[in-house]
């Protein structure tokens, strides 16, 4: 596998984990007993730290990307292993 096709596979990884993370650790401020601002909507965050998201996202996509790479080099799992679908019937003739 090239190192550029990692790449990508890891930038994907690193997007996707880093929405999947967005709601956690996330305080309104109801939650954290503070007081709202007029015209704050009810669901808004109180202290969002980006980069505290972003740092996560790196660590799981890292390890992602790992698993994903390793799997591709030992062949751990394949497509005929996740192959559930039935046979398709024998041509009639």
């Amino acid at each position: 596998m090239q190192i550029t096709s990692i790449a990508a596979i890891y930038f994907l990884f690193f997007v996707m984990s880093a929405f999947v993370m967005l709601p956690f650790g996330v305080r309104t401020a109801d939650e954290a007993g503070v007081e709202k601002v007029p015209g704050q909507a009810e669901s808004a965050p109180v202290d969002f730290r980006p980069a505290k998201v972003a740092a996560r996202a790196l660590v799981v996509a890292a390890l992602a990307t790992a698993l994903f790479v390793a799997n591709y080099h030992y062949g751990w799992i394949t497509v005929a292993d996740i192959d559930i679908l039935p046979k398709p019937p024998a041509a009639a003739g």
